[in-house]
């Protein structure tokens, strides 16, 4: 598989997760947030924090999506690596807040790494075509 496949199985997997844990949040809230790791969760009106989540999320999916279809990978690599702060974000809340350990760092942790591969892989992408190719030299 070249790196170019690869960066786009990365970058549709991503998109499909991110989607999938956005639009959860939007519709069944109560179902996925004890996924995220925190000890407690917000009552009340507070609860619409969770739509914020979802709103993020959702955004970060499409926004991959869109990068893809409209085949701006190297400007899709940078997005993705900031996307990456997403996770790393998320798992810092995590662990400030006194929550999972284990889901900070299994969860948040290993996709904010899986989100810089791929954009380290759709980076390179580029480097890798851009070489100028050998020069045969005749002796």
């Amino acid at each position: 598989m070249t790196i170019s496949r690869i960066a786009t199985a990365f970058s549709l997997i991503g998109a499909a997760f991110i989607l999938y844990i956005g639009i959860s949040y939007l519709v069944t809230p109560e179902t996925i947030a004890t996924g995220f790791g925190l000890p407690e969760w917000p009552s009340g009106d507070a609860v619409a924090f969770m739509n914020l989540k979802g709103v993020r999320d959702t955004v970060s999916g499409l926004i991959i999506l869109v990068l893809l279809a409209t085949k701006q990978r190297y400007a899709l690599g940078i997005v993705t690596l900031v996307i990456a702060l997403v996770p790393i974000g998320d798992m810092f809340t995590v662990l400030s807040w006194h929550g999972s350990t284990a889901t900070a760092l299994l969860v948040h942790g290993l996709t904010a790494a899986f989100v810089i591969a791929t954009g380290i892989l759709l980076l390179r992408e580029r480097s890798v075509t851009t070489r100028p190719a050998a020069v045969a030299v005749n002796a």
